[in-house]
């Protein structure tokens, strides 16, 4: 069986520059740092200590974006169906085997919810379809035989051409996308960057979540990007994911549907003083007792 390969976002370091251009040509046009004002959603996972099925109100959460607290319009709870892209090393030498990966991948098939959809992607210095968006339990089960080890782990390259072309086509229709990230975070030969490819994620509002498979390097300094565990801490803790046990591939599996699909909230506000040419910190703090998740920065547009 022929598997589609997915292709990095190559115009990426191009449009960033365009940004940078942007904000220096318009900088001379706009009050001190600040655009005009524009609506604005952003994807929180929430849930309270004590009961986490509860709805937690837009009155029990703040946000802070620059620094600066903004209204918050409203937080809602967002029930809707999610798209979830499991992204699998396959590379030859990550420390785990072939079933292994293809059991790690198999818990999600049976732990989605109605209306959900999952995406398998495996990648080595390219990013292959191997199991294309589908809820069927047994076509995922099929295409899940075609995982082999092979190659080296291009990990930066495999997120740009996910986020390009699997994820942003549903931009339109569905806001609630994650990926699963099933590997130990090592990238050998990218040529995206590690900030590039979380930019893009960000921009984008895509949780990361991580079944972090044990560090091939033994944790090895790496002088040109972060060591492959501080990768994995930082995609998932930057976009409103976590890391999950590996040990654990069930209870992992359903912690994740369950949470997409229940403690999802849409936060509405209106960005008030803030730059938009410039990388923004986000901060949404909640009433003690509600635990909070989200993407801690809004890259410029």
């Amino acid at each position: 069986m022929s598997h589609r390969i997915l292709k990095p976002a190559l115009a990426l370091g191009l449009s960033l520059i365009s940004c940078a251009v942007l904000a220096y040509a318009q900088a001379g046009r706009r009050t001190a740092g600040t655009a005009r004002e524009r609506s604005a959603l952003l994807n929180v996972t929430a849930a309270r200590d004590n009961s986490p099925g509860s709805i937690i109100g837009s009155d029990e959460v703040a946000l802070y974006d620059d620094g600066l607290e903004q209204k918050v319009q409203s937080f809602t709870p967002d029930p809707g169906p999610a798209r979830i892209v499991l992204l699998v090393d396959n590379s030859l030498s990550v420390r785990a085997d072939v079933p292994k990966l293809t059991q790690l991948a198999r818990e999600f098939v049976y732990e989605i919810y109605d209306g959900d959809q999952l995406l398998v992607v495996g990648y080595d210095e390219n990013a292959e379809i191997i199991s294309d968006w589908t809820d069927d339990a047994k076509v995922i089960e099929r295409s899940l035989t075609a995982l082999r080890k092979k190659g080296q782990p291009h990990l930066f390259d495999a997120l740009s051409a996910v986020i390009d072309e699997a994820m942003r086509p549903l931009s339109g229709s569905v806001r609630k996308r994650a990926i699963v990230l099933i590997g130990d975070g090592l990238d050998r030969g990218s040529k995206t960057k590690f900030k590039e490819a979380l930019a893009e994620l960000q921009s984008s509002d895509i949780a990361v979540y991580a079944m972090q498979i044990p560090d091939r390097t033994g944790g090895a300094f790496r002088r040109d990007r972060p060591k492959p565990s501080e990768v994995v801490r930082q995609l998932a803790e930057g976009t409103g994911g976590r890391v999950l046990p590996l040990d654990q591939p069930r209870e992992s599996a359903k912690s994740i549907c369950d949470e997409l699909r229940k403690n999802r909230y849409l936060l509405a506000y209106t960005p008030s003083s803030v730059s938009y040419y410039e990388t923004r910190r986000l901060l949404v703090v909640g009433n003690p007792g509600v635990n909070l998740r989200f993407k801690t920065a809004q890259p410029p547009k």
